[in-house]
């Protein structure tokens, strides 16, 4: 179904007013051109939900959700402890109340994260003051998870935020109510950095930016900050982003502008967005409604779309963001009946791009889990080069020790063209060498971070003669890293001769040259 007042999409070949080609009439000037008007979400069939879901009814506005190419994660209802669903993309239908779950948090779980390199590892952060770390079983699992790879303790209240680093190997953020966030290297399970001066009151969210050189967090006392985690250094600071007193959210665009959705004095629900080099104003605001659902903002760094949807609405609306006033255009809304209590957002290489799907949400209702996708009409069975720009792939473009050394890599970008198949996922490996023998606080183990091993150390590293090993492991490493560059380098080069020698035949073609 379509909803709002945009007419139906051309038919193959015809241009219409927003598509390139369209013929100059008066209202053109009033019709923005958009490829995403005619977005329009649909939700799947009853026989492709995840039904009999306990979703969790913890008052936390966390997404409660979270997916990749592989797996569906549901925080749900447990008796005695935290616990939550790892279910494979296929097993739709009914989910056995016996079905297995992870569970080896001891209070309820609050937020949950796939990590963005391992399709079989995630991270939870749960009321019982722990973040942990699992490795899920290649096919799902056939008996609960009681015990994760690692345990990362540190907070003193609950945790109620969990972020992967969008870049680096292993880096894992958590944010607790005791107002610290804390970044972990997950291979040592090694605290990084304390962050515990920055924040006064409740963290509401953290998002990092593109190459996660920084992150944006909003906060209680209604503050917008955007933080340099390794510096631990507040970069910018806007007071009162939102003047109402109930929850924001902060996300980075790929651009390093802040979009930000939080209430007015009045309680009426607002988007803005900002530039960090100049907080004072925000470069666009929009009142949406006067609803009182928490709005949890969605993004995609490709098509430049921000997905809103209010926890406890039964609608996602969703707006275009561009670099020329007023910035935030409202594309369309999606309805359904049912309100939702969470949503999960897949990642752009687990999308059909053969039905030219830009996004795919997972709605949580009381007691199922309902795929929703988005697609923009095409006649055409062609791959689609303007939907699908290279996205981020599963490859780390750095190892922790890198990023903690001060080194940045924007993500490793793949081709959806030839529908992305994965490579074989490497086990997340933990040393556990000084983690309880070294009781040096987190700042004193800075010199020893730079050359800590990588995640894929193995015990015998805690011998001496380990030092060793890791020697010439190191050189291996350095040897492998030179070679995966200049192999690199050598695609690009290739890339751009293919490009040149396309547009000599294009000409020839056209009888130009």
């Amino acid at each position: 179904m379509l909803l709002g007042r945009d007419p139906e999409p051309p038919e193959a070949g015809a241009a219409a007013p927003g598509y390139p080609g369209a013929p100059d009439m008066s209202f053109r000037k009033v019709v923005r051109q958009s490829k995403f008007r005619h977005v329009f979400g649909q939700p799947v069939k009853n026989d492709q939900c995840y039904e009999d879901i306990r979703v969790s009814r913890v008052t936390w506005d966390s997404t409660f959700c979270a997916v990749n190419p592989k797996f569906l994660a549901v925080i749900v209802e447990a008796s005695g402890g935290g616990a939550f669903l790892v279910l494979p993309l296929s097993k739709t239908g009914r989910i056995d109340k016996a079905y297995p779950t992870v569970c080896g948090h001891t209070g309820p779980v609050l937020d949950i994260d796939w990590c963005p390199h391992n399709d079989e590892v995630i991270a939870s952060g749960s009321e019982d003051c722990t973040v942990m770390v699992w490795q899920i079983p290649e096919n799902g699992l056939t008996s609960p998870l009681t015990e994760p790879v690692v345990v990362l303790e540190g907070h003193t209240k609950r945790v109620g935020i969990i972020a992967w680093h969008p870049t680096a190997r292993n880096v894992l953020l958590s944010a607790g109510c005791d107002n610290v966030v804390l970044i972990w290297n997950v291979g040592t399970a090694e605290e990084l950095f304390r962050l515990d001066s920055l924040h006064p009151d409740l963290i509401y969210n953290v998002s990092w930016n593109r190459n996660g050189s920084l992150f944006c967090s909003a906060c209680k006392d209604k503050s917008v900050r955007v933080i340099d985690p390794r510096r631990g250094t507040l970069m910018a600071e806007r007071e009162k982003a939102h003047e109402g007193a109930r929850p924001m959210r902060a996300i980075f665009l790929a651009d390093g502008k802040v979009f930000t959705t939080g209430f007015s004095r009045m309680s009426e629900r607002q988007l803005a967005l900002w530039d960090p080099e100049n907080l004072e104003e925000p470069m666009a605001l929009q009142e949406l409604d006067s609803s009182n659902g928490a709005l949890l903002p969605f993004y995609d760094p490709d098509t430049s779309v921000v997905y809103v949807c209010g926890k406890g609405d039964s609608s996602i609306r969703y707006f275009e963001i561009t670099e020329e006033p007023p910035y935030i255009h409202f594309l369309n809304t999606f309805t359904s009946k049912e309100p939702q209590r969470g949503m999960g957002s897949m990642p752009k290489r687990g999308l059909e791009v053969s039905k030219c799907e830009i996004a795919r949400f997972y709605k949580l209702h009381e007691r199922k889990c309902e795929p929703i996708v988005m697609t923009v009409p095409r006649k055409s069975d062609l791959f689609q080069d303007d939907l699908y720009p290279d996205t981020a792939g599963p490859e780390a473009a750095l190892e922790a020790e890198e990023w903690v050394s001060g080194r940045d890599a924007d993500p490793i970008l793949i081709s959806l063209r030839e529908a992305y198949v994965p490579s074989k996922q490497r086990d997340l490996k933990i040393s556990r060498r000084n983690v309880l023998s070294d009781s040096r606080p987190a700042a004193a183990l800075g010199s020893s971070r730079l050359g800590a091993p990588a995640a894929t150390t193995t015990a015998a590293d805690a011998t001496p003669s380990g030092s060793l090993t890791r020697a010439g492991e190191a050189g291996k490493l350095e040897e492998v890293m030179q070679e995966l560059r200049a192999l690199r380098a050598l695609v690009k080069e290739q890339g751009e001769r293919i490009c040149r020698l396309e547009e000599q035949l294009g000409r020839m073609e056209n009888g130009d040259a």
